[in-house]
């Protein structure tokens, strides 16, 4: 399968199962979109009637064409065939080796945030803060089935974490004894709405945690709108200055600002950029999932605006990058020569496999979007996995449990979507989030075009 797509100028051919990324001319381009269809004396003759008055059109011009996108078939990067269907179905076979937890050290929250799927923190159930007996046993669970992993992730998550500090602060001084065990390595994560930061949070952090997610929307009136204290005050004011502190103590180690557009700010790209001229370099901002009835809820409608703020984020984002200003955007970060193996590709987070959730009384869920909900409680942290079925439905969690994956030209960047979207919006893991698939699609295909951009500039610097 090949996709093709034209993008601020540059015509791009994506060879869908290989990964191989072509840009080309319009002639080229033209000619590989014909060139499983006709034979090649049939395609000679279309170019030289469409093309009548160029003389770069010639007989023996489209002929080396032709030669060079046969020399890229038989060389795997073009009309390549699917070659991991048949293993992907062997996922459920294999042992499940737990690398990483999102550990709800409090089902609590000091902002009551109008789109949060953990209702105000609570996850729709008690308000609740995590012992440190129980993340304690939630990181020898995560060491006795980890397998020979050497490296482990814990994400810090709640609700709000730092209304448990000092449980969190405990956790990792266990977890660095633990590593000298057990020869494990942890890398810590916090996810903050930064209202608690403090300089101790702040110094703590930039010494323990491998990345920290700061949580803002972006502009003041559309963080605020959202965004809001239980008694109504928003929370920008409060939160972009210890946000700034963050940063910029930080240094170079990792974190993101990760924020959520709603129906309410559909020209998003504005908060970014907002965001960005705020000093912070590091962006996220998703599109919100709600019930269709909400407000805030994106529609079809939206849409059409939403794909034209891709498209201008991308030309935004190149424009800075030769002013020296860049700043990364989450959705558009591929690595095409580096990137995920194919098993990643396929199988995607490890949602109630690889990775799992855990409450403040240590029961486990496939992800912090499952907390709560009881159909998909799968055990415990003191008696491990107990509900297999479950575990075992989100082992073939892949691209090819979604019929609706099978045509589509960005499956290998989703791998098939988020489980939790595709059950809150179908009841089944094995559905698929359609508005999301949509706007998924639109960021592909503008990162793709970053990455050809970008190549073609570096290549510019170097002649």
């Amino acid at each position: 399968m090949v996709h093709c797509f034209q993008k601020n100028g540059y015509y791009i051919v994506l060879d869908v199962n290989s990964g191989s990324v072509h840009q080309v001319d319009e002639i080229a381009y033209a000619m590989i979109q014909l060139y499983e269809e006709y034979t090649p004396e049939e395609i000679v003759e279309m170019m030289l009637a469409k093309y009548p008055e160029r003389e770069d059109v010639t007989e023996a011009e489209l002929k080396e064409t032709l030669a060079d996108i046969e020399a890229l078939k038989q060389e795997g990067r073009l009309f390549s065939k699917d070659i991991y269907e048949d293993v992907a179905w062997d996922f459920k076979k294999r042992q499940s080796v737990v690398k990483s937890l999102c550990l709800h050290v409090a089902h609590d929250c000091n902002l009551s945030c109008k789109y949060c799927f953990a209702g105000e923190g609570e996850y729709h159930g008690d308000r609740g803060i995590m012992s440190y007996e129980v993340g304690k046993q939630a990181l020898d669970f995560l060491i006795q089935n980890s397998g020979t992993r050497h490296n482990l992730e814990v994400d810090f998550f709640g609700g709000e974490p730092l209304m448990n500090w000092e449980v969190v602060k405990q956790l990792v001084a266990y977890g660095r004894e633990q590593e000298k065990l057990h020869d494990k390595k942890f890398r810590f994560t916090l996810t903050t709405n930064g209202v608690l930061l403090n300089e101790e949070v702040m110094d703590f952090c930039n010494r323990e945690m491998g990345n920290v997610v700061l949580s803002m929307d972006g502009r003041k009136e559309v963080n605020d709108r959202m965004r809001s204290s239980q008694n109504g005050k928003g929370s920008y004011d409060l939160i972009v200055p210890k946000f700034q502190k963050m940063v910029e103590k930080r240094g170079d180690q990792e974190y993101y600002m990760r924020g959520t557009y709603t129906h309410y700010n559909t020209d998003f790209v504005s908060d970014l950029l907002h965001m960005a001229d705020l000093g912070f370099k590091e962006l996220s901002i998703e599109p919100v999932v709600a019930p269709p009835e909400a407000d805030y809820a994106l529609t079809e409608e939206d849409l059409p605006v939403l794909y034209q703020q891709y498209d201008q984020l991308a030309v935004e984002m190149l424009k800075r990058h030769k002013e020296g200003r860049d700043f990364t955007f989450y959705h558009y970060m591929l690595d095409l020569e580096g990137g995920p193996c194919v098993v990643k590709r396929i199988s995607g987070c490890g949602v109630g496999t690889e990775y799992l959730a855990v409450t403040p009384n240590g029961d486990l869920y496939p992800c912090h979007q499952f907390a709560g909900e009881g159909k998909y409680l799968l055990g415990n942290v003191f008696d491990g996995i107990t509900n297999e079925q479950a575990r075992d439905d989100f082992k073939l969690c892949n691209i090819y449990a979604h019929k609706e994956c099978k045509d589509c030209f960005a499956r290998m960047y989703c791998s098939g979507g988020c489980a939790a979207n595709a059950v809150h919006y179908t009841g089944s893991v094995n559905g698929v989030y359609e508005l999301g698939c949509k706007l998924h699609r639109c960021r592909i295909e503008n990162a793709l075009m970053l990455q050809v951009a970008l190549a073609e500039e570096a290549e510019k610097e170097e002649e």
